[in-house]
């Protein structure tokens, strides 16, 4: 019996020794919605972002920090994953009036979910413009018809995350941008490209000092302090230094994202 009993606690203490030795990694990986929402843009939004001299782990930390991970229902509607406000010519999502599923606190947009419950399960509101763009189809954007259309159509929504993120690293981060902070943290990534070379992008450090550059203060994309310190945490959590260094090598999502 104590033969047994001595077997099982030494059994338990190479178990636990092992997890101390192998911890997970990135803990945000263990969630399937964070991987299933960088599957679908991670890789070409990667090439986008070193084409135009951006850090590519910063940029899909903003987007997953923005979006919720595309859990909110704006960023679902339009695919505008980046909480991008509305330039001249941009087609805006209007004001709508939508149901709240009082049981989860969710707003729902798409119509055959909203049939399958009753009345007294759901909360109408009106819910104000949203003053970001829509990236629907022309036929549709600024419309309140078919507004769960990326829902049913998850290749023309990858396309519109990425339309979205192409706003983003060419028109909205500009480097003539009025904003300051903009044009000096665009200006300090491509002094570093011209002396390092691109690779220097997929350098974690250099992805939070693009995230320090661009928000954080006055007259920046998140004024609030503590934006880039959540925005650092997803890029360190989710390895997204490396993820986006793997895909840059042309390995391939799945592999990537295993610890």
């Amino acid at each position: 019996m104590k033969k047994s009993i001595l077997l099982f606690v030494i059994i338990c203490s190479q178990l636990i020794f092992s997890q101390q030795k192998n911890p997970q990694k990135y803990k945000l990986r263990k969630y399937n919605h964070v991987k299933l929402f960088y599957k679908s843009i991670s890789k070409k939004a990667t090439e986008l972002c070193l084409k135009n001299n951006i850090p590519p782990a910063a940029l899909l930390a903003i987007t997953g920090l923005e979006s919720g991970w595309d859990s909110g229902y704006i960023g679902q509607i339009t695919g505008n994953i980046l909480s991008l406000g509305l330039r001249k010519g941009d087609i805006e999502l209007p004001a709508l009036r939508l149901p709240r599923l009082l049981k989860t606190n969710r707003i729902l947009f798409d119509s055959l979910e909203i049939l399958k419950y009753t009345a007294k399960e759901l909360k109408w509101e009106n819910r104000p413009e949203s003053l970001k763009k829509d990236y629907r189809p022309k036929s549709i954007a600024g419309t309140k018809y078919q507004l769960a259309y990326f829902k049913y159509h998850p290749t023309e929504k990858a396309k519109a995350q990425l339309a979205n993120i192409n706003d983003f690293v060419t028109v909205f981060i500009g480097r003539k941008s009025r904003l300051k902070a903009y044009r000096e943290t665009r200006k300090r990534m491509d002094s570093l490209v011209a002396k390092f070379g691109k690779d220097i992008l997929l350098k974690e450090q250099i992805a939070i000092d693009f995230i320090y550059g661009i928000g954080g203060k006055k007259n920046s994309f998140n004024y609030r302090k503590t934006w880039p310190k959540k925005v650092q945490y997803i890029i360190i959590n989710a390895g997204l230094a490396e993820l986006t260094k793997k895909l840059h090598e042309g390995v391939s999502f799945e592999k990537s994202w295993k610890n």
